[in-house]
């Protein structure tokens, strides 16, 4: 399915829930839209950082983490020390599923991305933020946010 993208309005949080459905995967849906998280372990960029690049949200391609601050936690989700800079994310009490925790969502498109814990005593800042890894896609150093969630987008819905 082919997303006319040029008919979208230009802030994201304004988008409808039938132009979220197309433009994103399901399972980006369920995560970014609904707050669902993937099962530990199965997720995209589980591992050490993808090369130089950026981390950006893949609802919205706002840039979110540098990959020089991913760090692998054994956790089964991606995990970053620190966000490329302050407003990049918005965060939130979640006391949903029994448990009070701190959400985090994409600034730009409110899309959730996971929670942020205080145990990682050996990173600069003490945080690990726990991200989902269909919330967000790698942009290699060089290339166009935009242009990568352009290629992605064509993927996940062609």
């Amino acid at each position: 399915m082919t997303v006319d993208t040029e008919s979208l309005p230009d802030d994201p949080k304004r988008y409808t829930d039938a132009q979220w459905r197309q433009l994103l995967s399901p399972v980006e849906y369920r995560i970014l839209r609904q707050s669902g998280t993937e099962p530990a372990g199965t997720g995209r960029y589980l591992d050490d950082p993808d090369g130089p690049g950026t981390y950006v949200c893949a609802g919205c391609g706002n840039p979110l983490y540098p990959s020089t601050t991913k760090f692998h936690s054994g956790c089964g989700w991606p995990s970053f020390f620190e966000e490329i800079e302050p407003g990049a994310l918005t965060v939130h009490r979640d006391e949903s599923h029994g448990m009070v925790r701190v959400e985090m969502r994409c600034s730009r498109c409110d899309g959730h991305l996971g929670h942020v814990f205080d145990d990682a005593p050996h990173m600069p800042t003490g945080k690990r933020h726990c991200v989902n890894g269909y919330a967000v896609l790698f942009v290699p150093e060089g290339r166009d946010p935009q242009a990568v969630l352009a290629e992605h987008r064509g993927r996940a819905n062609g």
